[in-house]
C-alpha cells in the first residue's frame, strides 16, 4: 500500500493515484495489483476503469490466481450494483465514486480526515471500518495530510476486545477508549515501568490503538476462550511469506532514515505474515 501504491514512481494524476489506493484496499492482495499491472503494463488509472481494461485486468487476475481478495477484511458482499460477482460490484463502486461523482477531486478538496471518511461513507458496500481504513490509506499518501489523531473508528475486532477489556465503559464510548489510550500513553507505560519508543520514536497514533483492541481480540480466541465473543473462529492463520521485508513508511513521517539498513535492504530475519506485508507493499 505504501510503497507501491502510494508512492509508486509512474506518472499518474492525482486522482488516478487515490483510485490506485481505493482499489488496492479493497482487494488488498499483492498477487492481484501485480496481476493488474503485468496485464496493463503499468499501474490502473481512471482511463481504464471508464474504457473497461480494469474489468479486463481483473477478470485475469482471477483466472490467474483464483482468487481476488485478501482474506484479512471483511468486506461487504452484497450486489448492490445488481452485478453477479462481487469484483464486477467493486468495479461499479469505483466507477460510481470517482468517474461519475468525481470522487477524487471531492477528496482533495477535503478539510478533515472525518470528511475523507464521510465522502467514502456515502457508497454503497462502504461500512464504518472500511471507510475509515480506506481513509487511513488515503492519508498515507502526499495528497491528502491530515492528523491520524483527529478521528477514528474503532473496527468490529477492536469493539469485541474492549467489551472483553473493559467490565464498564464508565459512560466513554469506544471512540473516546481509543483516544483515551492515545492521550495517555506516555503516563501509562511510565506508571507500568514499560519502555516503548513507537515506531523508530513515531508514538501511537489511534490507527494503532484501535489495532491494539483488534489484535488483543484475536489473541484471546487461543487464550482466554471462555471470553464471550460473537467471533467463534479464527478467520486466517499466520503463515510467513518468503518475501523479504522492505520497510518504508510515509515520507511525511520522517523515520524512513532511522531504519536499520538490513531493514531497509529486504534483508530482515523478522517474520512477517501476508497481510502485515501487504501494508508494507
Amino acid at each position: 500500500m505504501i510503497s507501491e501504491v502510494c508512492y509508486h514512481g509512474e506518472p499518474c494524476a492525482p486522482e488516478d493515484r487515490l483510485f490506485q489506493i481505493v482499489a488496492f484496499r479493497t482487494f488488498s492482495k499483492i498477487e492481484t495489483w501485480r496481476s493488474i499491472r503485468a496485464f496493463l503494463g503499468r499501474y490502473p488509472t481512471l482511463d481504464d476503469l471508464g474504457d473497461g481494461g480494469f474489468t479486463k485486468a481483473l477478470d485475469h487476475a482471477k483466472q490467474k490466481n483464483g482468487r481476488l481478495y485478501t482474506g484479512a477484511f471483511i468486506l461487504c458482499a452484497a450486489d448492490a450494483y445488481g452485478q453477479l460477482y462481487k469484483h464486477l460490484n467493486h468495479v461499479e463502486l469505483f466507477r460510481h465514486m470517482f468517474l461519475h461523482d468525481a470522487l477524487g477531486k471531492r477528496l482533495l478538496e477535503a478539510k478533515l480526515l472525518q470528511e475523507v471518511y464521510e465522502l467514502l461513507h456515502e457508497y454503497p458496500l462502504m461500512g464504518d471500518f472500511m471507510s475509515y481504513q480506506t481513509a487511513v490509506d488515503l492519508n498515507y499518501s502526499d495528497l491528502i495530510d491530515f492528523s491520524e489523531n483527529e478521528f477514528t473508528r474503532p473496527g468490529p475486532g477492536a469493539l469485541r476486545d474492549i467489551r472483553k477489556c473493559f467490565e464498564n465503559l464508565g459512560g466513554y464510548t469506544p471512540t473516546e477508549i481509543v483516544m483515551w489510550m492515545v492521550e495517555h500513553q506516555e503516563r501509562e507505560f511510565a506508571r507500568l515501568g514499560l519502555s516503548f519508543n513507537g515506531l523508530w520514536g513515531r508514538p501511537l497514533h489511534a490507527i494503532d490503538c484501535q489495532g491494539l483492541f483488534c489484535e488483543t481480540d484475536k489473541y484471546c480466541h487461543e487464550a482466554a476462550p471462555e471470553l464471550a465473543s460473537t467471533r467463534k473462529r479464527i478467520k486466517a492463520r499466520f503463515s510467513v511469506t518468503s518475501e523479504p521485508i522492505q520497510l518504508f513508511f510515509p515520507p511525511k513521517w520522517k523515520i524512513n532514515d532511522k531504519l536499520p539498513k538490513a531493514a531497509v535492504l529486504g534483508e530482515s530475519s523478522i517474520p512477517i505474515s501476508s497481510t502485515q506485508n501487504a501494508l508494507l507493499w
